[in-house]
């Protein structure tokens, strides 16, 4: 049918074709790393603290929660806790294994559970100690059970893009618990360079250890997928976080050497990563993890990020890559450097490896962390994928009116934040900034009572026009500095900060009235606003058909 010309009639339906009815709906979310839960043994874990979390993020009108990487801390980086440091890209942290789920899974007696510790700073020695015996325990049972949870386990085991990771994951940490080494290129030599033999027999000799390891991520992917499915039953969505480099000392670098920077005899790292100086640190920040060989993984089909972000996609509905730009240009630094005030700029692979990861996993739904220093290859690889980068409000207010932070240079494709994990608190913020920039908050936003302040900033960030608006849970309850998350830069002391005592989450209705008003008034819970109508009419029908039956019983 030919499309109408100048004067003739429009189809009937042409007054219904409204754009702002068809726009993809706003949405805001809550930042808390499951870590930070209420828990009974030292750290918040995925039993039901963390679905009772979710039931409050429905309550509020949310509908995402965004978490940091699940992947275990890395326990010689130095770094106690850091996510960002963690010893494996694809590993699940055991450390948030339930114990109290495992004893409803009949793996550990409910005697053998530990007297329930005081809720403060995560210590994860601590935690480690206390929990690492149970977990081993409650893997041993499983792996010697017949019935069907073993059958899932084993079915789990022998998925491909679950195997693709795991059994190069959990030989590597059978290998790492005897070598008493700090990094795997000072093993003996035969291991290091995964001499098929060696392999072989190591395999065989550590069997135990490596089914065990197994069955620990096994019970990870379970209850992580327990409380992910739930989430997305109330129409949460879960966001995920991925740091764009790996640790060194990782079953991923030492199972894909021809990937990565390394020396092509010891393995040891040629460059490894961090940024110049920046507003964060006059020396810049030194990460040290290896650098990709980018050439080569280009010749192989990036088959290494495919499997990464298949991953990814299993365990999360979209995520953010942190150092985004780093896709685009990277600071590569000397291995030996004592800082990254030393290195230089190259180019990564840009649009490149997203044209390869979206044939071989179908999609691309990421959030770019584009903060720092942007050029503009960065925002041209962004806007090339349609991937929405972030604006962080702390950072506005300095710069003029051209800031790009500030409420009226938003763009729509960002995601808003007051402040992030690495960022202090709203109200750790305002205790120590400049009378100057106070000033400047003032002029800019209306600061009736300096004690709601973090309030302040969460309306200013759902009023953005950005799409999408995250708020770190602590700024929700108007903390201090003594609950930042993480300080860039200062290796220890971070990671630890825990929301509260079990029943903490139940006591917040006034907060989750506040948001969820906040919410409606910028138009981010229309649909939320029509699922509670939905669930009400169909709860009113479940109790007429009830009261019918009753009737008719009689």
């Amino acid at each position: 049918m030919a499309p109408p010309s100048i004067g003739d009639d429009l189809p009937s339906s042409y007054a219904d074709d409204d754009p702002f009815k068809k726009a993809a709906p706003r949405r805001t979310g809550v930042l808390l790393h499951p870590t930070s839960l209420p828990g009974p043994f030292g750290i918040g874990d995925l039993g039901k603290q963390a679905f009772i979390f979710v039931d409050w993020l429905h309550s509020a009108g949310c509908s995402l929660w965004q978490v940091l990487p699940l992947v275990p801390p890395g326990r010689k980086s130095g770094e106690d806790g850091s996510p960002y440091a963690g010893q494996d890209a694809n590993c699940g942290n055991t450390l948030l294994i339930s114990l109290e789920a495992l004893v409803e899974d009949g793996l550990l007696d409910d005697t053998e559970l530990p007297k329930p510790m005081p809720v403060s700073k995560v210590d994860f020695k601590a935690v480690a100690a206390l929990k690492d015996p149970l977990l081993a325990k409650a893997a041993k049972e499983l792996v010697k059970d017949k019935g069907p949870l073993k059958a899932e386990m084993e079915a789990f085991r022998r998925q491909p893009a679950i195997s693709a990771w795991l059994e190069d994951a959990a030989l590597f940490a059978a290998i790492d618990a005897v070598v008493n080494e700090e990094f795997w290129w000072y093993w003996p030599v035969p291991l290091r360079d995964r001499n098929p033999k060696a392999l072989e027999s190591a395999r065989k000799e550590h069997k135990d250890f490596i089914d065990a390891f197994v069955a620990q991520q096994f019970l990870f992917q379970r209850q992580w997928q327990a409380l992910h499915k739930y989430a997305n039953s109330k129409g949460i969505r879960i966001i995920g976080d991925m740091p764009i480099y790996v640790g060194g000392h990782s079953a991923d670098v030492w199972a894909n050497r021809n990937q990565f920077e390394l020396d092509k005899v010891t393995g040891k790292p040629l460059l490894v990563s961090g940024v110049p100086p920046d507003a964060f640190s006059s020396t810049g920040q030194l990460w040290g993890s290896p650098l990709y060989d980018w050439k080569a993984m280009a010749k192989d089909g990036y088959s290494w990020w495919i499997k990464r972000m298949k991953r990814a996609f299993d365990l999360y509905d979209e995520f953010r890559i942190d150092h985004f730009r780093g896709l685009a240009g990277y600071w590569a630094i000397p291995a030996d450097s004592k800082t990254a005030m030393v290195g230089s700029w190259k180019m990564g692979p840009r649009e490149e490896i997203f044209t390869a990861v979206k044939k071989a996993v179908g999609k691309v739904d990421i959030i770019a962390e584009d903060l720092g220093i942007i050029t503009g290859d960065v925002l041209k690889l962004r806007k090339a994928i349609n991937a929405p980068g972030m604006a962080v409000l702390q950072f506005a207010f300095g710069g003029g009116s051209s800031n790009p932070y500030l409420l009226h240079n938003h763009e729509k494709d960002q995601v808003v934040y007051p402040g992030t994990h690495d960022n202090d608190t709203m109200v750790g913020w305002w205790q120590r900034i400049s009378l100057e920039e106070k000033k400047a908050v003032r002029e800019y936003l209306t600061v009736e009572d300096e004690d709601d302040v973090a309030w302040v900033f969460i309306r200013a960030a759902v009023s953005s026009v950005g799409k999408t608006a995250i708020i770190a849970m602590q700024d929700i309850l108007g903390l201090d500095n003594s609950a930042r998350m993480n300080t860039p830069a200062v290796q220890a002391g971070n990671w630890g900060w825990r929301i509260g005592e079990v029943g903490s989450i139940e006591k917040l209705e006034k907060e989750a009235a506040r948001l969820r008003g906040l919410l409606v008034q910028y138009g981010f819970v229309r649909a939320f606003a029509e699922r509670q109508v939905a669930t009400e009419l169909d709860g009113f029908s479940c109790k007429l058909t009830s009261m019918l039956g009753t009737f008719l019983s009689n």
